[in-house]
């Protein structure tokens, strides 16, 4: 079975675009904030679906850097399985007919913008749009990783096949080489940003794609999917929003949660870098001697943190070959 999945995936290449493979996208309120959804494949109550692999995105929560590797997993799957990923709240640029908030008292008073209003918001998003009978099989990606080990936690009834964490920022935020510099940044000089990024958002869409790509230029194997997604982070107050709850990461993210890891470990997927400057190596080796008995796996690939920006297939590829066995496929 495995073997028809991966071949699956190597014969997309040389094949025309099917269908299924097109992507829909969803501008809801959830917790009161703008939430962008981005789909491939149906999960409503008519539709007979039974997994749901839900994407819990790093930050920035763009879901449009997701699209690739969604896109992959998807038809690995044979399109059985629907695909989502559902942003943070408000980084992504609402349409012109909505809000960055629905009730702007509601959603301070919820500090929905922030790491512990990022958390409820996911679990709300669950409650609302998703049947309570779906299995499912959440992907996080960095922060992502921390925010479904809390929504473990906070709901342990949630019906979780399985739990990936792809480069997963889950201790000690502050202490690695990429917090210890971004830590005075986003905690006491976020202010400053504000300006610079404001003036980014009054340029024009065309010109803000040229200046990203220019900035990209040094990755030679560009997804271009991820161009767009970031035009739209420089929209309004995207950029400022996903600034304030990274200030709250570097302040909140400290001691690994081991009594939930325990409860969950045979649910749980752990993928750390070999180069990661947000996760030194050397947490691999800490959780790895704290649970032995635990999926952990180390990159071998040289892939970066920010794996989607040019890696989002290969990575599909390996979440695949590791739970296709659960999925009996």
């Amino acid at each position: 079975m495995l073997f028809t999945a991966v071949k699956r995936a190597n014969e997309m290449d040389n094949i025309a675009p099917d269908r299924r493979d097109e992507a829909h996208t969803d501008f809801l309120y959830c917790d009161g904030a703008i939430t962008e959804v981005l789909k491939f494949g149906s999960c409503q109550l008519h539709s007979g679906c039974k997994v749901l692999f839900l994407i819990i995105p790093g930050n920035p929560g763009v879901v449009g850097f997701y699209r690739t590797f969604m896109q992959t997993l998807h038809s690995m799957f044979g399109y059985r399985h629907p695909v989502w990923a559902v942003s943070h709240a408000g980084h992504c640029a609402p349409p012109d007919f909505m809000d960055m908030v629905e009730n702007a008292s509601s959603a301070a008073e919820g500090d929905v913008f922030g790491l512990n209003g990022q958390i409820e918001h996911k679990l709300a998003f669950l409650r609302k749009h998703v049947p309570r009978d779906t299995n499912l099989v959440l992907v996080g990606h960095s922060i992502g990783c921390y925010i479904i080990l809390d929504m473990m936690k906070r709901d342990p009834q949630l019906k979780i096949m399985k739990a990936i964490m792809l480069f997963p920022t889950i201790e000690r935020m502050a202490q690695t080489p990429q917090g210890k510099v971004m830590t005075p940044v986003l905690c006491h000089m976020r202010y400053v940003a504000y300006l610079p990024l404001f003036l980014l958002s009054l340029l024009p869409d065309g010109l803000k794609a040229a200046l990203i790509k220019l900035v990209f230029g040094g990755i030679r194997s560009l997804d271009h999917a991820v161009v767009q997604p970031t035009v739209g982070l420089l929209s309004g107050d995207c950029a400022a929003n996903a600034m304030y709850m990274g200030a709250q990461e570097m302040r909140k993210v400290l001691e690994r949660d081991n009594i939930t890891i325990e409860k969950n470990l045979k649910k749980l997927i752990f993928y750390y870098g070999a180069t990661d400057h947000w996760c030194p190596v050397q947490y691999y080796h800490d959780i790895k001697q704290d649970f032995p008995r635990g999926d952990l796996r180390l990159c071998e690939n040289g892939f970066r943190h920010a794996f989607v920006l040019d890696a989002g297939r290969e990575v599909a590829k390996m979440v695949v070959e590791w739970i296709s066995g659960d999925l009996k496929t």
